[in-house]
């Protein structure tokens, strides 16, 4: 792991070099300092040397100068280090979320995953710039420190080293407490981060149900999770702070006396004396900044074995030589197919699809109707790859489409789905994702094809017209409609309609239905409806069930079988 953070390094060496330098630069001036003040103590002041003391003090006001743009350098350019190096890490991890198969945002909470991509790398950012830094240059320190101490006095200079063993024991003994307390730390912020984006992107929900108190109730309760982990943390750092802390005094109590009894039996003078305690100061400095550094490393490092968890999660298979899926003609076949979600796959019972075998015409309209869980958006789900099979195969033209490239694949599927997504922006910037190359007539020319251009150019803005976080100040058919222009522009070969207007009232339904029946004309497309009336005109209903496929024929023909899809036909007749 620790290698792989290091990588992040590579991009931005120089600027790492050089920050480093700098930092040894502000080492080495501090170690003159006390010299300095040696000579002024035991020569210049005594001797009455004017000249010196001035040349002196004006080297060490140089030295002020030199550390002050030095230390702005390390401060800046330091920090500009993680931050790219952060940027690199969330870059990459958003790149791996992109490529993540649907099976893993079905497992993970939205909150917790932001929280991973921000949260965590925050502190991974902290880490990058002080950790190398405060470690270079504590080692400096304590190097330089025991070189100018044991040039003193070097029987001094073991008394005091001879403390550090029991420091170091200390601070391993508590790693590992520290490390669990970190990683719960991680873990309850993260399910409050999930909960809290479940509250918001469903506030309408609580408000109309007024259920504000049992959502803060649970709101607190995670809250509640997060403090008393917190607290942990903030326990074992404070016992490790203070036992620290206690070492620290307890070696500038140990150089008080020892350097005393010293300087009282005449093995140092005064000015050496002096020094020696400057210098003791200067080694208690790096010690402290080690205390510092362990916490960034348990934060950062806590942070980035998450991220990893994350970069290491298995991408969405490829083929090694798959193929790119041209010329779609747009026939589809299910051979034997089953599947089962992660989880449920190994249990024969659990399956949603059985040895589901279906061979669909280009160019048709086919319907998908039946009860729920007879697993009609599962086998629309199975077409994009959006799922793998756990048996048999789906194959478009003739091929199998684990044999196809993904992209090419997903190009040439346009899916319309009842719970309509709008990214937050602009109508012409949900539009043009269908694609994103299109010109502004392109863009026109969807939108009223899906019969949605007129409304747009009432809106004061037209199509530059802001509608809110996932479309919220558009109405249901409104949204469906920029979907459905967002798959004209797509322009797909086969197309997938998964329960599109089984939301809308009659009267937008209407409106959308003819929008659709456009979009459906020369393109193989699938459609799950529960309202028959939809799909009366369609080439072929197949009735699906947790059994398979039960029924299959026309509107007419079914009718006339007086089947499951009769009395559900009639059902919904009487209820109109």
């Amino acid at each position: 792991m620790l290698k792989k953070f290091i990588s992040y390094y590579k991009p931005h060496k120089k600027l790492f070099i050089a920050d480093m330098f700098c930092a040894l630069i502000v080492a080495v001036c501090d170690l003159f300092y006390p010299t300095i003040t040696e000579n002024i103590i035991n020569d210049y002041v005594p001797n009455q040397n004017l000249r010196l003391l001035l040349v002196w003090a004006g080297v060490l006001l140089g030295i002020y100068i030199l550390k002050a743009g030095l230390n702005y350098f390390i401060q800046y350019y330091g920090h500009i280090v993680g931050v790219r190096m952060q940027a690199d890490m969330r870059r990459d991890m958003f790149k791996r979320l992109q490529k993540l198969p649907f099976s893993f945002f079905d497992e993970h909470k939205t909150g917790s995953i932001m929280s991973r991509i921000i949260n965590d790398l925050m502190d991974i950012s902290e880490l990058a710039h002080h950790g190398p830094e405060d470690l270079f240059l504590s080692v400096v320190m304590l190097v330089g420190s025991f070189v100018m101490l044991a040039r003193i006095n070097f029987l001094l200079t073991l008394i005091i080293f001879a403390l550090i063993p029991f420091i170091v024991f200390f601070a391993i003994k508590l790693r590992r407490r520290m490390s669990r307390a970190f990683t719960r730390t991680r873990e309850e912020i993260a399910e409050v981060n999930a909960n809290l984006e479940n509250a918001i992107a469903g506030i309408r929900v609580s408000r109309s149900y007024t259920s504000g108190e049992h959502e803060t109730e649970k709101f607190n309760y995670y809250n509640d999770r997060f403090q008393a982990a917190r607290g942990e943390s903030y326990k074992v750092m404070g016992i490790f702070f203070s036992g620290m802390g206690f070492f620290t005094d307890v070696m500038y109590l140990v150089v008080l006396v020892a350097g005393g009894l010293f300087f009282f039996y005449g093995k140092i003078d005064v000015g050496q004396f002096a020094a020696y305690l400057l210098y003791i100061n200067m080694f208690l400095k790096p010690i402290n900044k080690l205390i510092s550094f362990y916490e960034q490393l348990q934060n950062g490092m806590t942070g980035f074995e998450r991220f990893q968890q994350i970069m290491a999660e298995n991408e969405e298979p490829e083929a090694a030589n798959a193929k790119v899926l041209a010329s779609v003609r747009g026939a589809i076949d299910f051979d034997k197919v089953s599947f089962g979600y992660e989880g449920d796959g190994d249990n024969p019972d659990n399956m949603v699809i059985q040895d589901l075998t279906l061979h669909i015409e280009p160019g048709r309209t086919v319907a998908l109707v039946g009860p729920s869980g007879g697993g009609k958006t599962t086998l629309c789900h199975l077409i994009p790859r959006f799922y793998e099979v756990t048996e048999g195969t789906v194959s478009i033209d003739g091929q199998d489409i684990t044999t196809l490239t993904r992209e090419s694949l997903r190009k040439n599927i346009g899916m319309v789905a009842q719970d309509v997504f709008l990214f937050t922006g602009t109508i012409r910037e949900n539009i043009a994702y269908g694609d994103l190359d299109a010109s502004e007539a392109q863009i026109i020319e969807a939108a009223k094809k899906a019969n949605i251009h007129d409304y747009i150019m009432t809106l004061p803005d037209g199509y530059d017209t802001y509608i809110g976080e996932r479309g919220v100040k558009l109405s249901g058919g409104q949204k469906q409609r920029v979907s459905i222009a967002r798959v004209f522009l797509k322009n797909p070969s086969i197309l997938i309609l998964d329960e599109a207007t089984s939301a809308l009232d009659n009267a937008t339904e209407m409106l959308i239905q003819g929008a659709l029946e456009r979009l459906a004309e020369g393109r193989t497309s699938i459609i799950v409806a529960h309202r028959l009336s939809t799909i009366k005109n369609a080439d072929e209903i197949i009735v699906l069930t947790d059994e398979g496929i039960k029924e299959r024929g026309t509107h007419a023909e079914l009718l006339a079988k007086n089947g499951i899809y009769a009395d559900l036909y009639q059902y919904q007749f009487r209820q109109e």
